[in-house]
């Protein structure tokens, strides 16, 4: 009876909506003709004339102007690359196979690729393209994609981790392209155009102005990066990298590299490196295939406000040493922490990003001169610049095998004020400090650790790097070394046992 009920009531809901619906209807044909009198009232308003925005008018086409001018130039880079050893995560292996193979077993992995895309411009009709290092780094295939579709192979030039610059090259001629502006004559508030391909989103233009001019280094992990970076507010994303950033000429006057957010995404900061140290970097990378840097030695920062008075500076301006690395360019002149650095060459020195870009674009092997202020006295300090990054490379030349590898696997450093600070070490403690260890090599095996000071070598007191290496090279071949080390706040004695035949 109730499912009786229940289907009687829903049939009756029908006629009564179709009661409802035809009261309805025939109130709207009712009222339609009262409707359409009252649609037919009032007209339109009528849009601004073109007098009287004719300033924003123009501005929309100079705009479009510039941008046409500047896309055909803009490319997509699309690459392939190999990720780096240590980017490589161990696949997860299943506790029965560890326990039946041993815990150290590694499960071998197949090859991996990854796809990357960023963006590039074309600066010269022969198909030299500028993009960023990261965009490329690892590359084993790149091409491009021109504005007219085309899908072009790319080759790399060269390349630069410091700067974060690189050129790849496409074969033809007759290519589109942009001219060089200067980026040292910009000022905040000037308008400027980010172009690229964020998120894939191909030839995008973004419009903004310089909000700010030579901001420093931001990396972390290495202080000889140069700073001097152009911040906009014109939109920067992922993607982007290695587009350019243009003025109201059309004239490349930054290459847009990063951004900082919080999200990962454009929050209205974005950064360029700027002209002056994107085109003799572009320039030595078509020329060499590679830029050597120079390199002296020094660690620097900003004059402020809150410091000058301490380093006698009235004018606030120049770069203060921070520290002078062990046997390096700077330390072998005769630098010390403290100095205040004013001038290279007679050209004063603002701060210590325009310093750092100076030296680290001048070749190596010469020499620069250094006006300097220390304890209120003027002087003037000659330095020859030695390779930057050649130390990373060669561990312990000086005691090397006939094969050229490292003898012992050590890398030294000379004791400086600040080293023997972080290590607590006396003022009586005398030597050389290690730096790093290859693994494997006889150091290694001996237990030495950066931060170990290695006070003599064959019970002969050696007070320098200088001496320790040549202690360490006299050693005849196939002989091993007794070293006094401080290690840990204690002195001890450790055997490097040679890695040559006897």
């Amino acid at each position: 009876m109730k499912n009786w009920k229940q289907t009687l009531g829903r049939l009756a809901i029908a006629p009564v909506l179709a009661i409802g619906m035809a009261a309805s209807l025939a109130a709207y044909h009712t009222a339609k003709p009262v409707v359409a009198k009252a649609a037919a009232a009032a007209p339109s308003a009528a849009p601004i004339d073109d007098n009287s925005i004719s300033a924003l008018l123009a501005l929309d086409q100079a705009m479009e102007k510039l941008a046409a001018r500047v896309t055909p130039a803009i490319v997509n880079v699309t690459v392939a690359s190999k990720p780096k050893a240590d980017e490589q995560a161990q696949a997860e292996i299943p506790d029965e196979m560890r326990r039946f193979f041993g815990p150290n077993f590694r499960q071998q992995q197949q090859p991996q690729i990854e796809h990357g895309l960023g963006s590039g411009v074309i600066i010269s009709p022969d198909g030299y393209i500028v993009t960023n290092n990261h965009v490329v780094d690892g590359a084993v295939d790149v091409r491009v994609t021109m504005s007219d579709r085309r899908v072009l192979p790319a080759k790399v030039i060269g390349t630069d981790p410091l700067t974060d610059l690189a050129v790849i090259k496409v074969e033809g001629k007759n290519f589109p392209s942009v001219p060089w502006g200067d980026a040292t004559q910009l000022h905040p508030g000037q308008t400027v155009l980010a172009f690229g391909n964020p998120f894939g989103f191909r030839f995008t233009v973004t419009r903004g102005i310089v909000s700010a001019l030579n901001r420093s280094n931001p990396s972390p992990t290495d202080a000889r990066k140069p700073g001097q970076f152009i911040q906009t507010d014109a939109a920067i994303n992922p993607g982007n990298s290695g587009g350019p950033l243009v003025n109201a000429h059309g004239e490349v006057v930054g290459i847009n590299t990063f951004l900082i957010s919080n999200s990962g995404t454009f929050s209205g900061m974005g950064f360029a490196i700027p002209s002056q140290i994107v085109r003799p970097t572009v320039e030595a990378l078509i020329r060499d295939g590679k830029v050597s840097h120079g390199y002296m030695g020094l660690g620097i920062t900003d004059v402020t406000p809150e410091n000058a008075k301490f380093f006698d500076s009235k004018s606030n301006l120049g770069a203060i040493v921070t520290q002078v690395e062990g046997n390096s360019p700077a330390a072998k002149a005769g630098m010390k922490v403290g100095d205040l650095i004013t001038g290279l060459d007679g050209r004063e020195i603002s701060d210590a990003s325009q310093l750092q870009v100076t030296v680290g674009q001048t070749r190596p092997g010469s020499t620069i001169k250094l006006q300097v202020l220390r304890d209120g006295k003027n002087m003037d300090i000659p330095i020859t610049l030695e390779k930057m990054g050649a130390r990373d490379k060669s561990e312990d030349e000086s005691a090397s095998t006939e094969s050229g590898k490292p003898r012992w696997g050590l890398a030294l450093s000379d004791i400086t004020s600040d080293v023997r600070q972080q290590l607590q070490a006396p003022e009586d403690v005398k030597g050389a400090v290690v730096e790093r260890v290859s693994p494997g090599s006889p150091a290694d095996n001996a237990g030495l650790r950066p931060g170990d000071v290695i006070l003599s070598v064959n019970r002969h007191q050696t007070s320098s790097v200088t001496e320790v290496k040549k202690a360490l090279a006299d050693i005849p071949s196939g002989q091993d070394a007794l070293l006094l080390v401080r290690s840990g706040g204690g002195n001890t004695f450790r055997v490097l046992h040679s890695s040559e035949g006897a």
